[in-house]
């Protein structure tokens, strides 16, 4: 029998950095039904929690909420659990879309502009990030290496400190969530250059994305999800993602969602396990090619 009694849910975060917030969207609409699993809010603890995570006895009352920093963290970091082979991938929450942006100073007003700037000035612009071997910093170095230029990397502690930076002018550039960058655009502080949604998004059409621009592999997002520890019996796991599934079509949910430039997707933890496998894939081999590291 399915667990009846409530679920613990613990949230996974990169060290050091915050997660964004609609990372947890049952944290806000709650499924509780009778006899049914309960997913209440997660608590922001530090990424050695994951491990406490996915060790914890398989019985369905333990889960982990994900971004897509997990499978940055599975490469860098190394956690002592295998972070593809020792789980149960549940459900994905969402997918929430980056922007580059750059401080209204700087003369490029495309893409295209920025890319001729660097080539014009290789490492003279500066980019911001949440700190080393996050998404933010490798999703940059992404670009960065797509588009065969060089821009001086600036780490901070948290995306926060960067933004502020960026306001400021201290900073050229900066890729961040739709929900932190959009209202920045909006009020004409900051441009958008780009966003890495496949298609441009309703609640921001006049941004294009890497995609029409020429860059068809920028398309990583924010993505976050819910896993457990393998062994979980299948059909707790499956009734958990119809759960969460009937939790995101809530057009209360998708809709809020969609007004900052965050896709509800839900779906079947095949499809999301495929998801977690398909981002372990391409930041091994981002990070093999390149030889990133912790710095």
């Amino acid at each position: 029998m399915p667990p009846s009694s409530m679920s613990r849910c613990r949230k996974s975060a990169c060290r050091g950095r915050r997660s964004d917030r609609p990372s947890h969207p049952a944290g806000r609409h709650r499924f509780v039904r009778p006899g049914r699993p309960h997913v209440g809010p997660g608590l922001a603890l530090a990424s050695d929690q994951a491990e406490a995570a996915i060790k914890a006895p398989a019985d369905g009352y333990t889960y982990l909420t994900i971004s897509g920093s997990y499978a940055i963290n599975s490469i860098l970091h190394k956690p002592t659990f295998d972070s593809l082979n020792d789980i149960a991938a549940t459900g994905q929450f969402t997918d929430e879309p980056t922007v580059l942006c750059v401080n209204p100073e700087v003369p490029a007003k495309t893409l295209k502009g920025l890319v001729e700037l660097c080539k014009r000035e290789p490492g003279k612009l500066s980019y911001g990030s949440s700190g080393p071997g996050g998404l933010v910093h490798l999703g940059t170095e992404f670009f960065l290496d797509a588009a065969g230029i060089k821009a001086t990397h600036v780490p901070y502690r948290g995306t926060a400190l960067a933004l502020t930076d960026l306001l400021a002018g201290n900073l050229q550039m900066l890729s961040g969530g739709t929900t932190t960058m959009l209202p920045y655009i909006k009020s004409g502080k900051l441009r958008g250059l780009a966003i890495s949604a496949k298609t441009r998004l309703a609640a921001a059409p006049d941004i294009p994305s890497y995609g029409e621009q020429g860059y068809p592999t920028l398309d990583f997002n924010l993505w976050h999800g819910m896993i457990g520890p393998k062994g979980i019996p299948g059909e707790i796991v499956a009734r958990m993602n119809v759960e969460l599934d009937a939790v995101l079509k809530r057009p209360e949910v998708s809709g809020r969602l969609a007004q900052d430039g965050v896709i509800a997707v839900g779906g079947t933890q095949q499809a999301f396990m495929a998801t977690i496998r398909a981002e372990v894939e391409r930041w091994q081999t981002f990070i093999k090619r390149t030889g990133i590291k912790l710095e």
